[in-house]
């Protein structure tokens, strides 16, 4: 066995003893736990954000695209909505130990379910350290231990955020090895982790489609995929304009280099004379390009101060993760929803209409996580669920879908209470 192997079954065998304590902690103690890093988050930037500045430099000048580099920063802003996000867990119902579906059964047996943790969680994740923090206090509430093995790109940012946090569940006498990264950023230890299927429960991968892909082909335990969001706005005959440009706009720009921000407006032919050029020219103020098929293309080559360019067949279910977007004038609401099911990628997708019926059809009929009626798809996040966090969002069917927060880090139990059956 090599060294790495030793290392990497010495974090698992930790990790593991850990959250097998972790399952009998009480809320209180985990709540303060929590308390304790979000304090330290706020006490302790000063070094977090050195630490990031080392991060941001090297990937700047390795020259990492825009969206890459944006989803590294950190400033004083986004440390204090870390921090704010950590009281939002620890506020929340602890879901541990919860008894649910209980009834008595012809037997005259009581059966029911009992929610418990996973166990451990392995988190593979790019170039995003406020995962670091967000899989980590949700893991904690939940009951979880964590292993967590980010980008080299943020690794200053993540060892910083890593030790400020155990240190903060040690004050806290939560067990030691509960939170743990990992510090060598050899990418061989992302295919030992795949393989710790008797350490980890549950590894789940934030990144790009290529890790996805390559956790979800190669892992032996069970993944949560998703995270990749080709994302539609359909703009429906019915739809009050009002409403129509700034939840594109909103969508689009709010921050492009997100996976729930807006890829593709679709358009209904009866409007799109009158509302496209609208939302074209709000949208131009950001400076977005756009990606129009031909007839989208003829009605804005008119208007003057516009990046509108034809659209070729790879810019549908195209996530872009910067201020272009692609543009179609569809003849139906029929031809909107068979183009998001062809091209979306199961993430987030919308419909501006005034009309119920066409509303009610494309919430049932369009087949992904989020399906938003009037409103922007940039809602698609667990602190603005209520969830405080997420761990991630999964666009798979099993065993949980959209952000996932404390009750999806858990499974359950039957307990079965008797009075001498025995079973004939």
């Amino acid at each position: 066995m090599s060294d790495m192997s030793r290392y990497m079954e010495k974090t698992g065998r930790d990790a593991k003893a850990a959250a097998k304590k972790m399952a009998f902690v009480s809320t209180a103690e985990k709540n303060q736990a929590l308390n304790n890093i979000a304090d330290a988050l706020i006490t302790q930037q000063e070094e977090v954000l050195a630490a990031n500045h080392k991060d941001y430099t090297a990937a700047e000048s390795s020259g990492m695209g825009a969206a890459m580099l944006d989803r590294l920063k950190l400033d004083a802003g986004r440390i204090k909505a870390m921090s704010s996000d950590v009281l939002a867990v620890a506020s929340l119902p602890d879901p541990i130990g919860e008894v649910f579906d209980m009834k008595v059964l012809p037997s005259g047996l009581l059966a029911g379910k009992k929610r418990v943790p996973l166990g451990v969680i392995g988190a593979i994740y790019e170039s995003r350290p406020n995962v670091t923090v967000d899989i980590s206090v949700l893991c904690l509430k939940s009951g979880n231990g964590i292993i967590l093995r980010g980008g080299s790109e943020t690794i200053n940012s993540n060892l910083a955020l890593a030790r400020l946090m155990r240190e903060a569940c040690l004050k806290a006498n939560l067990p030691e090895n509960v939170v743990q990264i990992i510090e060598n950023t050899d990418r061989s230890l992302v295919g030992e982790m795949l393989v710790m299927k008797e350490y980890i429960n549950l590894i789940i991968p934030r990144g790009g489609s290529e890790l996805v892909r390559y956790v979800g082909d190669n892992a032996r335990m069970p993944v949560i995929t998703g995270g990749i969001g080709v994302c539609h706005t359909y703009v429906d005959k019915s739809a009050d304009i009002k409403k129509a440009v700034p939840i594109i706009y909103n969508a689009k720009v709010q921050r492009p280099t997100v996976c729930n921000a807006l890829d593709t407006v679709l358009i209904h032919k009866e409007v799109a004379g009158d509302y496209l050029p609208e939302i074209a020219q709000e949208l131009a103020k950001a400076g977005v390009e756009l990606h129009c098929d031909e007839r989208s293309l003829a009605i804005l080559k008119a208007v003057p101060s516009l990046n509108a360019v034809p659209a070729s067949e790879e810019d549908w279910g195209k996530e872009f993760l910067a201020l272009i977007a692609a543009v179609k004038v569809v003849d139906s609401l029929d031809e909107a929803v068979n183009h998001i099911d062809t091209y979306g990628s199961g993430h987030s997708e919308a419909i501006v209409t005034e009309n119920y019926t066409a509303a009610q059809r494309f919430l049932n009929e369009v087949d992904a996580a989020c399906v938003y009626v009037n409103a922007s798809t940039r809602f698609t996040d667990g602190g603005q669920f209520g969830l405080g966090a997420e761990v991630g969002i999964s666009t798979q069917k099993m065993h949980a879908r959209g952000p996932m927060g404390l009750k999806e880090l858990t499974t359950y139990k039957w307990i079965i209470y008797g009075s001498g059956q025995v079973r004939q």
